[in-house]
């Protein structure tokens, strides 16, 4: 890791290029398998849609395809670079497009700024996509190409940087009027900017019932007026003839300000003079208009929204598109009408008006969600987002009769929207915005090693962790230096020198901690010097809040001095580690494939309960499998019969628990194959996930094994349960990747503590 700059421009180029491929999605291991994708079997979907055109979206994958399109000329904040260096724009919305709402994008950049020649081009490709995304298009030449596409086609045709932030915002703005008991029809608006995206704004607004008398917009020139010369047509639509010249002026007793336009334009002063209850959108991106804090801290009855994510309320586009296009794509849209927009607004707005779940919650690290000034529009990793926005966009297009495909049965419909969203990557995701809501202190003892300071640098500049490096100061600064990075961490050396009179400190409480156990202060003092008993020592005394070891050490030999010093939890006798393995079809949490070799029926019943526990602390139902080479009593071996005697001993302590065993592996995971030979098993319903082992050998091969061939699977772990404190042990050498999402699962597990 290094500067902003290296590490995205290696992430773009590292292993295979770019952010998004093409992968086959039928078989295609045999000559049959060819014989049907290409010749001579393609002739048949070929004629069938040749005799029956609205047939195309049965037998291709025209359905849920977009097209992603730019000429390049407004980039972000990058202006006009032109379509090739917009790339990894389009992409980036590709893959947005696909985690969010499983809808396939090709990006296609057009070189070209001629109105019509650009327009001709998407009309030529169209037949290839069931919907149009228009992007980075600068004004006012996006508005008359979504104009005249949307006229011409008969797909879906939005321009999202018009759009996108338009119904975002406007939902936001309905919930943020309902508090402060406003009408839309009554409150006083400022509008900040005039580009794409703050006329898209302003006409929606309107739409829902804000004045035009109400409205003033400004541009880098000043409040636009009637009597102002030279005024495109967008900008002449929204003119004022009120006697004032600034944005200061225009501030005077509005209700709402709306920025869409550059950093710090408004002023403490400014706020000061609005309306009661300010209701205040600074959109301006990675700069507010004003600073969310300063902007607070001026008015405590403001209503705050901005584009980052760091902040309440944050708009984002991600909450509409992808949601839009999925609506409108299952039903078969043949337009995206204003009335499907406003129906987006009001599932936005009425989502945010209901119980937010409390694995929404806890994605954010709070205790709960609630409607109010500081969540006034849904959260982007709220799940409930697949199943309120589609639907709501189908219903308007099927009002409207513009859908082509309309649905019948709600429900199933909602059901497939969910199947859609697989569970890798979200889970990954909740994990690191969770701990990034209150990142903690996390001590890495194996600070020299190259992997451990590049992840150390990168949960830093995620904002996840505040990283504490355990090593030779000079040897980590000749590293980093070495590396490039821009990273300035905190580092002890408790080999080399005593820092604060620490060492002293942390030897004497091991020797009173282990006095008893044969430690003398000597010995302590030599202790105190190996970094798994200093970092252990951080954490006990609250100078860090979790700890990360085991890179360059084995398990057993870090796990030695964690248990001696900080011990485990109240009633737990032995701890155990857990993988999670995020897969296509779930994840699957493997127990216990780091610790225990041999465990009694008693401690594998433990082992099952503390997986369970963390299965649920990760947001899923723990579905318990006790697994074995028998099915129910079929072998009399040892093995057996203990698994037999944990599910016992499980369900007289844990009656509520899903569990049952001892059962193979392939039936706890085959719901087609248990619910014909044992009907009885929970598992002939819903496959397990909770998969505990009669002992290490076998849970460690089957964990290592589903990791390496399992495609595209994503593993964290081993996750330390049962200690006192929040700390893990990796692997091995794990990854760079693998430390990230470990510090994410301790920062997560200090904040729970």
């Amino acid at each position: 890791m290094g500067t902003l700059r290296e590490d995205a421009l290696a992430y773009h180029s590292s292993g295979r290029k770019g952010k998004i491929e093409v992968v086959p999605t039928k078989r295609h291991s045999s000559q049959r398998d060819l014989a049907l994708a290409y010749s001579p079997g393609v002739a048949e979907p070929c004629m069938e849609i040749y005799h029956h055109p609205e047939t195309v979206n049965e037998y291709t994958a025209k359905g849920n395809l977009v097209a992603v399109i730019s000429n390049g000329t407004a980039v972000l904040g990058l202006g006009d670079i032109g379509p090739e260096a917009s790339k990894p724009v389009m992409e980036g919305k590709g893959l947005l497009f696909k985690i969010f709402a499983d809808i396939d994008v090709f990006d296609i950049e057009v070189d070209t700024k001629d109105i019509d020649a650009f327009i001709e081009t998407v009309k030529n490709i169209a037949p290839t996509f069931g919907g149009i995304n228009l992007e980075d298009i600068k004004a006012p030449e996006a508005f008359e190409i979504e104009r005249r596409l949307k006229e011409e086609l008969d797909i879906p045709v939005m321009h999202d940087d018009q759009h996108g932030t338009a119904i975002i915002s406007a939902a936001a703005l309905i919930n943020a009027c309902e508090l402060i008991e406003k009408n839309i029809e009554d409150v006083k608006i400022v509008i900040s900017g005039a580009g794409a995206a703050a006329v898209s704004c302003t006409r929606l607004y309107k739409r829902l019932g804000a004045s035009a008398s109400n409205i003033v917009m400004t541009d880098s020139k000043g409040i636009i007026r009637k009597d102002r010369s030279n005024l495109t047509e967008q900008k002449a639509e929204f003119a004022t003839d009120r006697d004032i010249n600034t944005l200061e002026e225009a501030m005077v007793d509005a209700d709402v300000f709306i920025g869409l336009s550059k950093g710090n334009v408004v002023t403490p002063e400014m706020l000061k003079t609005m309306a009661k209850d300010p209701i205040v959108f600074a959109m301006a991106n990675p700069t507010p208009e004003i600073d969310y804090k300063l902007a607070v801290d001026t008015r405590d009855d403001i209503i705050m929204g901005t584009g980052r994510s760091d902040t309440p309320n944050q708009v984002n586009n991600v909450l509409g598109f992808p949601f839009i296009f999925r609506g409108a794509l299952d039903c078969g849209a043949k337009k995206i009408t204003e009335n499907m927009k406003v129906a987006a607004v009001h599932a936005l707005a009425d989502l945010a008006k209901t119980p937010v779940p409390e694995k929404v919650a806890s994605i954010y690290n709070l205790e709960n969600i609630q409607f109010g000034r500081e969540y006034i529009i849904p959260k982007p990793f709220d799940q409930r987002l697949i199943t309120s926005v589609p639907p709501a966009i189908a219903k308007a297009a099927m009002d409207e009769g513009v859908a082509t495909k309309p649905i019948k049965d709600w429900d199933k419909y909602k059901d497939e929207l969910m199947d859609r969203m697989g569970w890798e990557h979200k889970v990954v995701r909740g994990i690191n915005s969770r701990a990034r809501t209150n990142p903690k202190r996390v001590v890495y003892s194996d600070g020299d090693q190259v992997d451990v300071i590049k992840a150390a640098q990168q949960v830093q500049e995620d904002g996840t962790a505040i990283p504490i490096l355990l090593g030779n100061k000079q040897a980590i600064e000749g590293i980093i230096e070495a590396l490039g990075l821009d990273f300035n961490p905190e580092i002890y050396s408790p080999g080399d020198c005593d820092i604060d009179n620490k060492l002293e400190k942390f030897a004497h409480q091991i020797w009173e901690q282990r006095k008893r156990k044969g430690v003398t202060l000597e010995e302590a003092r030599r202790l105190i010097r190996v970094r798994d008993y200093f970092a252990a020592l951080m954490v006990k005394n609250g100078e860090a809040d979790a700890m990360i070891s085991g890179y360059s050490r084995s398990y057993p030999n870090v796990l030695r001095p964690v248990l001696e010093i900080i011990g485990t939890d109240d009633g737990v006798d032995k701890v155990a580690a857990a993988n999670l393995i995020l897969t296509k079809n779930g994840p699957l949490f493997f127990a216990d494939s780091s610790i225990n070799n041999n465990p009694s029926a008693e401690e594998i019943s433990n082992i099952a309960k503390m997986t369970a526990d963390l299965a649920s602390q990760f947001g899923f139902k723990p579905r318990v499998a006790l697994l074995s080479h028998s099915n129910f009593g079929s072998s009399k071996q040892p093995n057996a019969k203990k698994m037999s005697e944990a599910l016992a001993i499980l369900k007289s302590k844990h009656a509520d628990l899903v569990v049952d065993g001892e059962i193979q592996s392939d039936f706890a995971l085959n719901t087609k194959m248990t619910k014909e030979k044992f009907p009885f098993s929970p598992f002939a319903e819903e496959s397990a996930n909770v998969l505990v082992f009669p002992n290490l050998d076998s849970a460690n091969i089957s964990f290592k094994l589903v990791k390496e061939i399992a495609s595209n699977a994503v593993n964290i772990g081993p996750i330390l349960m049962g200690m006192k404190k929040s700390v893990h042990i990796l692997q091995l050498h794990s990854s760079v990747e693998e430390i990230v999402h470990m510090t994410s699962v301790a920062v997560v597990d200090a904040q729970r503590r």
